[in-house]
């Protein structure tokens, strides 16, 4: 039993979410109802269990991604890393929401009969964005209020990167910043610890949901699942297409780009992690000629809250989660989900497993069913690894996007001196 244990945990997750979903289909059309039951409470665990992680994730996360740069990095440069992060996971948004209802994965599915939906109250565009400033934080903590928790981190990282490294502060003041990054950064490693534990778990909730699902609807969930997955894969490769749209258009060459990014881009498909694949990301940016003094802040910052592969992913599975559901997207409801998506994108966790809570959490917030989460649970694996070699892509093509343009502003400035 040890060494079957043993080879259970050093096993690929890829490889054990893979079999346990061909296992759960496999158990779900021989055992039937029956035995879908009696698996059904497994199923329950690992959803609460990712919805356990949403508040340390996206809060420590967060905190440690801004405070991985020191003031001076935050100014002209940072302003610009930032944006090209907030409009590219818009833009990954609305790349996702267009083709899934070109395609509409999911049509045709339902949750079936013993499935309780229990929608809650769409809250408003309006209501949306106040409550992106919580009026009490241990109130936004424990619903969760995602937006409120991404305004949190993002206010006290700032303030705590000021205590660090501010102009003209107390060496006292100094002091307490650092001690205070420590700990923060040791319970952002104790929630990756976390996370891994809950990660082994995942295929045995994997095969309960699977089977739970094939019992109830046959040949026709897997079916509409890999419909899922084939949208997804297409609306990740519309992605890239604009990403080579916008180097060319900044002057970027895409064959020394590709040349040098292909082996991050490998490396984030088989590990699905964008943290994990950060010293081949930067190994990359140095071989393509990008100063240190931009890469080291963009990539590292983009690891953290750069996920267009998610931000994909969430507008893919928000127009499946309606179609199961019946629930039709209204204009106003895909505003909300372009700015729900793009801000919870960002606060992605950059390791495999995460962007299945993110999910969850947009749809109690745009008032679609969580219980649609169990389906998409079962293709974690197959999305997660287009997802995060187009999240790694994408920090590389912004470098290399505000590396040219800084190149030209200094040209250009050159030119000018020389001319006076």
């Amino acid at each position: 039993m040890k060494t079957l244990f043993r080879g259970y945990l050093e096993s690929s997750l890829i490889l054990r979410v893979t079999i346990a979903l061909v296992l759960g289909v496999a158990v779900g059309l021989i055992g039937g109802e029956t035995v879908a039951a009696w698996l059904a409470p497994f199923g329950d665990l690992l959803l609460r269990l990712l919805q356990f992680l949403i508040v340390p994730i996206v809060l420590f996360t967060l905190i440690v991604g801004i405070n991985q740069a020191d003031l001076g990095r935050m100014g002209r440069i940072g302003g610009k890393v930032f944006v090209y992060y907030v409009a590219t996971s818009a833009m990954a948004i609305v790349v996702g929401l267009a083709v899934a209802s070109l395609f509409s994965p999911g049509s045709g599915m339902t949750l079936g009969d013993g499935a309780s939906v229990e929608v809650p109250d769409n809250p408003g565009l309006v209501s949306v964005l106040l409550s992106i400033v919580p009026d009490n934080i241990v109130a936004a903590l424990a619903e969760p209020n995602l937006l409120g928790i991404i305004f949190t981190a993002f206010v006290f990282g700032i303030a705590l990167l000021k205590m660090r490294h501010g102009e003209g502060q107390r060496a006292l003041d100094n002091g307490l910043g650092e001690k205070l990054y420590e700990v923060i950064e040791a319970l952002n490693a104790v929630t990756m610890k976390v996370m891994a534990g809950v990660l082994q778990y995942v295929p045995i909730g994997v095969f309960a949901i699977v089977t739970g699902t094939v019992a109830r609807q046959g040949m026709d969930t897997i079916l509409s699942l890999g419909s899922m997955v084939i949208v997804l894969y297409v609306a990740l490769a519309v992605h890239l297409f604009l990403y080579c749209v916008l180097m060319t258009t900044f002057g970027v060459r895409l064959k020394a780009f590709f040349r040098e990014a292909r082996t991050p881009m490998a490396t984030a498909f088989a590990t699905q992690s964008s943290t994990g694949t950060l010293p081949l990301t930067l190994n990359a940016a140095q071989r393509l000629g990008i100063s240190q003094s931009l890469y080291g802040f963009s990539l590292p910052l983009g690891a953290t809250i750069n996920m267009d592969g998610a931000a994909i992913r969430i507008a893919i599975s928000a127009v499946f989660a309606a179609n199961v559901a019946g629930i039709p997207l209204d204009f106003m409801t895909m505003v909300e989900i372009v700015l729900i998506g793009t801000l919870t994108s960002i606060g992605t966790a950059g390791v495999p497993g995460a962007g299945i809570v993110m999910i969850a959490t947009v749809f109690a917030q745009v008032g679609l069913p969580i219980e649609t989460v169990a389906l998409l649970t079962s293709i974690d694996a197959l999305v997660g690894m287009g997802c995060t070699a187009l999240n790694v892509t994408g920090d590389l093509t912004g470098t290399a996007i505000i590396a040219r343009c800084e190149d030209k502003r200094a040209d250009a400035q050159h030119t000018e001196a020389t001319k006076a």
